[in-house]
């Protein structure tokens, strides 16, 4: 089975979402059979690289609410975040674009499978919620983390330089995000049967991955004329001779 999470870096509910996920996943009594795919979704796509501000008065400003407000519904994320054993800084952090991040997902993916990808997001999120120095338009300070999750520095390093590597492949996630109806993030696709919008209690995953699981179609084999045996096959024990 298959799910795929399309998030941002820059989102704190896809850092949150992520943890309630894996709690459900790790529940999970078919966990081994599950694949995830993080798929790339940027909140800013328009966003010049380079252009990162500090994130109280972004948030004050876009959803016209003073900075004290904006404080307290950055310390309600933090309880939230704490709630799942997340660190939060509420103060001091800043934003940016994201589309780098998404470019060296897709190169952790290919290189490393599914647990490079998972380690660099993971490294990824914790550095831009939980950690002083910032992840935006610090090419070095992305290649350390792509080395922290066991990917090779140089290769990293010459993706970063590249702005055309994996581009297509986050423009393809964006597009397709779209074409599924995702308006915002996180947002779960299991099987591309079924949808999880937001950071949904742990609970609600588990029942996602238990629906998600019951509802794969077994095979259906065709023969001829409707007979129950197969044609002439090879198998682990060699082949069938044709008989006159």
């Amino acid at each position: 089975m298959r799910v795929e999470i399309w998030s941002d870096i820059a989102c704190p509910w896809c850092y949150v979402g992520k943890a309630r996920f894996e709690k459900a996943l790790e529940a999970f009594p078919h966990q081994g059979a599950v694949e995830v795919i993080h798929r790339s979704f940027e909140l800013d796509p328009n966003r010049p690289k380079g252009d990162t501000a500090p994130v109280i008065p972004m948030l004050a400003q876009k959803y016209g609410m003073t900075e004290a407000q904006a404080r307290e519904a950055e310390q309600r994320l933090g309880d939230n975040a704490a709630a799942e054993g997340l660190t939060y800084r509420t103060e001091g952090r800043d934003h940016g674009n994201t589309f780098d991040m998404h470019r060296l997902l897709h190169f952790a993916r290919e290189v490393g499978g599914q647990d490079a990808q998972d380690r660099l997001i993971g490294a990824l999120y914790r550095a831009n919620f939980a950690e002083e120095r910032s992840v935006f338009d610090d090419d070095e300070r992305l290649t350390a983390l792509a080395a922290e999750a066991g990917l090779d520095a140089d290769a990293a390093r010459e993706v970063l330089a590249d702005p055309t590597a994996y581009a297509d492949a986050v423009r393809a996630d964006e597009r397709e995000a779209a074409e599924l109806g995702a308006n915002g993030v996180p947002f779960f696709v299991l099987d591309r049967k079924f949808g999880v919008s937001g950071a949904q209690p742990a609970e609600v995953f588990s029942q996602a991955l238990e629906q998600a699981w019951a509802a794969r179609s077994p095979l259906t084999v065709i023969t001829q004329d409707g007979a129950d045996a197969g044609g002439d096959a090879c198998g682990p024990d060699g082949c069938e001779v044709p008989r006159g």
